[in-house]
């Protein structure tokens, strides 16, 4: 039986290609003038907004295409995004500038070195879907805590290890990285611990939608459509609803002590 379920599990991992397909398609289908995931039109008001205010100034670390960065320009003075691939920093600015938006900054940095700001800078940090791919995670959230001002926000996204789709890849030797380029993912504890260790107090846990194998193949759907998108997305929230050890990963947001 182990090998029909390793064979299995790795026929399920396949469609996680699904994702990168679908950045491409919502290009293709007209849905964007960029290279732009799905997920970035289900909610034009994610949950990080709602801790923005019209004063602050915003570190935008690990900027990607800029889609979280144009989301917050609307709720604060000023976003400034950090990102190392000079492609996607020229995407990112595209698309700010076919929105016309004025208050948002994108320049190139490496966040496993030290950031070039000086300490006590910015009220909030967007920090989402990026610590698991860096290696000095330490260091960086050390950083993260020198930049902040008294009482700053950072806003945080990883992905959750302890699904049941994590656990079954795992059951049969395979890597349960949901990206080959992660380094690690996490527990809702080791995080917790991670942002208490330097000395953050989490002031909100979340939980993003249900974790699947076939969330590839709702990113296509998606891609091609943004109605039956909406309503696989809220679904997958409702699941998690009544069992958030199934959430695809966590969204957190914690206060500089």
């Amino acid at each position: 039986m182990y090998p029909l379920k390793k064979a299995y599990v790795l026929i399920l991992k396949k469609i996680e290609i699904g994702s990168a397909i679908a950045v491409r398609l919502t290009k293709y289908t007209g849905k964007s003038k960029v290279f732009v995931h799905p997920k970035h039109f289900l909610n034009a008001k994610p949950w990080f907004t709602n801790y923005l205010q019209k004063k602050d100034l915003v570190l935008d670390l690990g900027s990607g295409n800029g889609q979280n960065a144009i989301k917050s320009s609307n709720y604060s003075k000023k976003v400034i995004g950090v990102e190392m691939d000079k492609n996607l920093i020229e995407i990112a600015q595209q698309s700010v500038y076919e929105k016309g938006i004025k208050n948002i900054k994108f320049q190139a940095g490496n966040l496993e070195e030290k950031l070039e700001f000086k300490s006590n800078s910015f009220n909030k940090v967007i920090f989402l879907d990026v610590l698991e791919h860096l290696r000095k995670r330490d260091e960086i959230l050390k950083e993260v805590y020198r930049v902040l001002k008294p009482k700053g926000i950072i806003m945080v996204g990883v992905p959750n290890k302890t699904t049941s789709w994590k656990k079954m890849q795992r059951s049969v030797g395979i890597s349960s990285f949901s990206d080959p380029d992660h380094k690690i993912e996490f527990s809702q504890n080791d995080v917790n611990k991670l942002l208490k260790k330097f000395k953050f107090k989490i002031i909100h846990f979340g939980y993003a939608p249900y974790d699947t194998p076939f969330r590839g193949f709702y990113d296509i759907i998606g891609s091609l459509s943004l109605s039956a998108y909406k309503k696989i997305y809220e679904w997958r929230v409702e699941k998690v609803k009544k069992d958030t050890n199934e959430a695809s990963g966590f969204e957190i947001a914690a206060q500089k002590s």
